[in-house]
């Protein structure tokens, strides 16, 4: 008698190890490896174009590491899993918990129908620290600051769970009738030039993701605490697209920091706040469905949002003429990535100085950003805009000049993303409309032919969005 069979349906958990779905089949029995894309259910909040070259990606990874036998299919889940389930006799299905809120309805209805079947529909927490319901308020309710939810609700939680190691696997493999379908069938690619425009900058995948960790560790740890904020130095993770597509876990990451050797305490500490962070925006989406369209302080519903798409594709294409801006969004486009102090760089200037709605912003990361995260990109734009639950305070408006140069003094990171303007002192680099003419001509920079003049005054600008906001809170 053979031994029973299941599925583990994989996900946003793209890896072998510390994987408890992936676990809970090796201990069932035999297991079919399965992935589907379910644009079907996603809807309006499908993934955008890096994410799908990412994605694509990964899968060959997984596949690889699986000898060839995942089974991918194209449609909606709720349809997809129970007929594979019963064609190939499976008698459990296993996944890890998502929590966008498509998810959510839509794995529900497909632990109904498996159920219905006779199926056992068994999920583990693959993503998350502590879940949301883990983490509330004496009271019963969520919070809605960040401080005290990392140190008094998640600090003061039991431990994260210690890393699972990779389970022995038996594979199933010629049990599904019909064509098998590649990872290429998927057709997640976009065009060859983006494809090779991201391609140089990352290692996809579960061996990418470990790599990645290590030579943070090795590199980029020591210092984190005031290094994470210069986009020029090795000391941010960029683990994040691995974490969203569960190449590596945040428990792998959580105790291996914690586990490293001469490292001041300091930078393992905020290291693994920012890990919290990440649980605070898994929070805010879980008890908030709606964060990703709604403000969540809905006196910002009377916001005096501009409209202006000469303004939204010169920040889009990273020709606002203000650098450090722009050296941002190009890094976004050129990258799939932006260094988190960017990101809020540029949230601030497109909705205080363009007072440009925040979902202009969200949208954008949301097709560029290979690590574009329902939870955290849509909390870190409400966030920026300051409707959030825990948001900035409405007059504070990033200054770009005065952060690039505070932050990329020797200009290295605006250099890189704007070559054309190189050649400029670093006095002027951040502000070229504010260098003498003869500089100018030196450097080769001519202001609004070989780079834009400001799309907006900054000064200007900022006093008149102080100006909104004073009314809004008025009007409150």
């Amino acid at each position: 008698m053979s031994a029973p069979l299941s599925i583990c349906w994989f996900r946003q958990d793209l890896r072998l190890a510390d994987n408890p779905a992936l676990v809970a089949a090796a201990a069932h029995g035999r297991i079919l490896p399965v992935f589907i894309l379910d644009d079907d259910s996603a809807g309006a909040d499908r993934m955008g174009a890096a994410s799908r070259w990412w994605l694509h990606h990964s899968l060959v990874d997984l596949n690889a590491a699986l000898g060839g036998k995942l089974h991918v299919a194209r449609g909606d889940a709720r349809d997809i899993l129970p007929a594979l389930a019963a064609q190939a006799g499976a008698d459990a299905v296993f996944w890890n918990r998502a929590y966008e809120p498509w998810r959510i309805a839509r794995d529900t209805d497909v632990k109904a129908r498996l159920s219905a079947a006779g199926v056992t529909a068994a999920s583990s927490n693959g993503a998350l620290l502590w879940e949301p319901w883990e983490v509330q308020k004496g009271d019963g309710t969520p919070y809605k600051v960040f401080t005290p939810f990392y140190r008094r609700g998640c600090l003061a939680a039991p431990p994260p769970r210690e890393p699972l190691p990779r389970p022995a696997l038996d594979l199933a493999q010629d049990i599904v009738a019909g064509p098998a379908s590649s990872v290429d069938d998927l057709r997640l690619l976009p065009d060859e030039g983006r494809a090779a425009m991201l391609a140089p900058h990352w290692q996809v995948g579960e061996i990418g993701a470990m790599t990645r960790l290590q030579d943070f560790i090795a590199d980029g740890l020591a210092g984190y605490k005031d290094g994470r904020n210069l986009p020029a130095k090795p000391h941010v993770s960029r683990l994040s697209p691995h974490f969203h597509w569960g190449e590596l876990s945040v428990n792998q990451a959580w105790y291996a920091v914690r586990a490293a050797i001469d490292v001041p305490e300091d930078d393992v500490d905020n290291f693994c706040a920012e890990l919290g962070w990440r649980e605070f925006s898994h929070s805010l989406l879980y008890f908030n469905p709606d964060l990703k369209r709604r403000n969540l302080q809905t006196k910002f519903d009377a916001f005096d949002w501009h409209e202006d798409d000469k303004m939204l594709r010169a920040w889009q294409s990273g020709l606002t003429g203000v650098p450090f801006v722009d050296a941002a969004m190009r890094e976004l486009w050129q990258t799939g990535y932006m260094h988190n102090r960017m990101r809020m760089v540029t949230g601030s200037f497109l909705v205080k100085n363009l007072r440009l709605h925040w979902h202009h912003g969200e949208a954008w990361f949301w097709d560029c950003l290979v690590d574009a995260d329902h939870a955290s990109n849509s909390a870190s734009w409400q966030w920026i805009a300051g409707c959030g639950a825990d948001a900035a305070p409405y007059f504070r408006v990033f200054n770009p000049v005065t952060q690039g140069e505070k932050f990329d003094k020797d200009g290295a990171y605006t250099r890189r993303f704007i070559p054309e303007l190189a050649q400029l002192p670093d006095k002027y680099l951040f502000a070229p409309w504010t260098a003498p003419q003869a500089v100018l001509d030196g450097a080769g920079v001519r202001l609004g032919e070989t780079y834009p003049r400001p799309v907006v005054d900054l000064k200007q600008s900022r006093e008149a969005a102080l100006a909104a906001f004073a009314r809004l809170r008025d009007a409150s």
